[in-house]
């Protein structure tokens, strides 16, 4: 069956009877951007015990893992038409429906500290004011934004200078500053579906990627690599976006209770995702002896740094808007997150 047409079918058949689910608010589904066991996955099962549990059942919540409604834009066309509620939608690919949201994706920004940087994701003004207008544009809420781990790079051969990836074929996501990051970094970007990345790299058409730990694990790219790259350029993010119409006719004891899971999970899945991908690295070391480890020296980590510098600029170039204004914002949460946990 072709999934596109499948897709339609299922967004009109929902569609229509939406007046009647968000009035009932009987069954909220919720589509994430990957496996059962990954991050995401454990976010939306916590979602729906504890919606479930605070309503006591009067609200259900049906999970959807990847590839059960599509691919990850399927999902952000389904949310934004209101044939499922609540749906991951992460930058690398939300970047061609809501493009501000790449300022997420820039290298060196988000805080290193743990606290300030759930304190940003949480709270930041230029999140959740600015760039939320953009996502109500396109008939998405902004409900919640969170770190799924540490974007680890896989190299068949040892990386530690921007020079070492002179001949390095590197997949990426989909996202046009994704791509022109890692051409400033020296390395030659591909983009590519993930699900061809196990097979590039077995047969050598790719030699890199990046991915948080435990989503490398998940998807078995080290048994096809030799190291793991902790550079500390970049913290993945995902957001957490609901229907727009969907949001807007929650009754307030609803959105009430929203607000509380959100802070709840926001908690948890810091303190989650950190568990998931120290396991994810003992796993993978387990399985595949031969792989090494390279953490970058802040010496090594500064050469990458300088020659990102020039990305921020370029990414307000490329998607105009208000993006450089959010951006100027964020670096402002940014700097009062660090300048609170400094103090205390």
């Amino acid at each position: 069956m072709n999934i596109g047409i499948s897709i339609r079918r299922l967004a009109v058949g929902v569609t229509l009877g939406f007046a009647t689910l968000a009035a009932a608010a009987a069954d909220w589904k919720f589509a994430v951007e990957e496996a059962p066991g990954d991050v995401q996955t454990l976010y939306a099962e916590e979602f729906k015990r504890l919606v479930e549990e605070r309503t006591q059942g009067k609200v259900t919540v049906t999970i959807y893992t990847y590839g059960q409604l599509g691919n990850e834009n399927d999902l952000t066309e389904l949310t934004a038409a209101g044939a499922i509620q609540f749906s991951n939608a992460s930058p690398g690919h939300l970047g061609t429906f809501v493009p501000e949201v790449q300022v997420l994706s820039l290298p060196f920004l988000l805080p290193e500290s743990d606290k300030a940087k759930g304190d940003v994701l949480s709270n930041s003004k230029a999140l959740y004011e600015d760039l939320a207008k953009d996502f109500a544009g396109k008939g998405l809420k902004l409900f919640t934004v969170y770190p799924e781990g540490e974007m680890i790079w896989t190299t068949k051969k040892p990386v530690r200078t921007p020079e070492d990836l002179g001949d390095v074929k590197f997949r990426v996501m989909t996202s046009p500053i994704l791509i022109e990051q890692f051409k400033l970094y020296g390395a030659n970007p591909v983009a590519l579906p993930w699900g061809e990345v196990y097979g590039g790299l077995q047969m050598n058409v790719i030699q890199a990627q990046v991915n948080p730990a435990f989503f490398i694990e998940s998807a078995k790219f080290h048994e096809v690599t030799s190291h793991l790259v902790h550079v500390g350029d970049v913290e993945y993010t995902t957001t957490v976006v609901a229907n727009a119409d969907f949001w807007d006719g929650l009754s307030d004891e609803h959105k009430t209770m929203l607000g509380e899971v959100r802070n709840e999970l926001q908690t948890f899945i810091l303190a989650k995702q950190r568990e998931k991908n120290a396991a994810s690295v003992e796993k993978m070391l387990k399985d595949n002896p031969k792989l090494s480890i390279i953490k970058l020296t802040p010496e090594e980590r500064d050469a990458f740094r300088q020659r990102a510098e020039p990305l921020a600029e370029k990414l307000v170039g490329m998607v105009g808007g208000r993006s450089g204004q959010i951006l100027e914002q964020l670096k402002a949460d940014i700097a009062e997150a660090e300048k609170a946990v400094e103090a205390k």
